[in-house]
């Protein structure tokens, strides 16, 4: 008998809870459970087993669309659709699923509304670190009960990965190159097998039907704990790049300020669409080594400038301009963040700042008050 079919029978996780108003940050599941009911109710294609939604709705929950009754679904992820396609046809299969990108381009995102859409439940998840163990990802003991009985099924604890393969739903593995490369292959028999044996107790957990694993690495990290090859196969790797155009990096930073701002009671972000625009200019100009013009060779700095970063430097912005201004998002207000995250390094990146604003900020037309914010700022 195995350790699943011994300790509790496989059942569908129940629908999450709607959150408490004091909630800072819901689960995708809860923040977004009117989209994923309707789904469900006008969704009727067919569904792997222990799916909440079939592929087509859970790849319409993720890139947004209208559904037949009028309910708008908004997008998570703004980017190229096959990307997506190839991520949820990927969990449709005993393959699991490694997003891969530089930070910043939404893989913890994607993987936090995949498992949403899919399983319903986004909170089986394991956090890589350097210091991840082993039981992490297997099981752990309770040590009271371990010490008075020795090793039982009522000792055990199971970890998120364990749960997901005995209800049959889906694990998530953050920053899976950050966790030691033994603790990583771990990983192997229950990719391979979908088995994970529990030798203290002569048993087994059998993955059940529906259950698969998102794990997500930050490209930046090769050579922290690069992935073995063994392990590397049982992936299928999908690259989520950052956003192709200006246009679309301002949509998603617009988008993402706008949720983050109506749960800190913040401006709304329509007043501050073109600071969104100045951020996303200055961000991609760095990252990308050239003006936008293309006349200006540029110095990247040694930070990654992000979507998230810019998410981040706006944010902080309407909170100055909520608490400190009038409410509106002014050069003033970003100015501080844009210089927090481009100077990491005092030394080369305030020079590579520097000459960014002499010689592309302060000859562009209508970015005056925004050249005098950031000079003031870097006083």
């Amino acid at each position: 008998m195995s350790v699943s079919q011994a300790v509790e029978e496989p059942t569908a996780p129940t629908r999450p809870e709607a959150p408490s108003a004091d909630v800072l940050r819901p689960h995708a599941e809860q923040a977004f459970a009117a989209e994923l009911a309707a789904l469900a109710a006008a969704d009727d294609r067919p569904r792997p087993v222990n799916w909440r939604l079939s592929p087509w709705a859970v790849s319409l929950y993720l890139l947004g669309g209208t559904l037949p009754d009028g309910t708008v679904i908004t997008p998570k992820y703004v980017g190229p659709r096959r990307i997506v396609e190839v991520a949820v046809t990927t969990l449709a299969t005993d393959r699991a699923l490694l997003l891969l990108g530089v930070p910043g381009t939404a893989k913890t995102w994607v993987s936090e509304h995949l498992a949403a859409a899919v399983s319903g439940d986004s909170t089986l998840l394991v956090q890589g670190t350097a210091g991840t163990p082993e039981e992490a990802i297997r099981y752990g003991w309770n040590y009271a009960r371990l010490l008075a009985h020795g090793p039982s099924r009522e000792a055990l604890v199971p970890s998120p990965v364990m749960r997901a393969m005995r209800d049959g739903t889906t694990a998530r593995v953050e920053e899976l190159t950050r966790i030691p490369a033994d603790v990583q292959d771990t990983l192997i028999t229950i990719l391979s097998e979908k088995t994970l044996p529990v030798p203290e107790l002569g048993e087994e957990v059998q993955a059940v039907r529906g259950f698969n694993l998102i794990a997500t690495a930050n490209d930046r990290d090769r050579g922290v704990n690069d992935l073995s090859s063994a392990l590397r196969r049982r992936f299928n790797t999908v690259v989520l790049p950052l956003p192709a155009t200006a246009e679309a990096e301002v949509d998603i930073v617009s988008r993402r300020v706008d949720q983050l701002g109506r749960s800190l009671d913040l401006p709304a972000v329509p007043e501050g669409v073109e600071e969104i625009r100045r951020v996303v200019t200055v961000f991609r100009e760095l990252r990308e080594g050239v003006s936008a013009d293309g006349r200006t060779k540029l110095k990247s700095p040694s930070g990654t400038l992000s979507t998230a970063e810019a998410i981040s430097v706006v944010t902080g912005g309407l909170a100055l301009a909520a608490h400190f201004g009038d409410g509106v998002l002014r050069p003033g207000d970003v100015a501080a963040g844009i210089l927090g995250a481009v100077v990491r390094d005092p030394a080369a990146d305030r020079v590579i700042w520097q000459e960014y604003l002499e010689t592309v900020v302060r000859e562009r037309d209508g970015w005056k008050d925004f050249y005098r914010a950031c000079r003031e700022a870097a006083v």
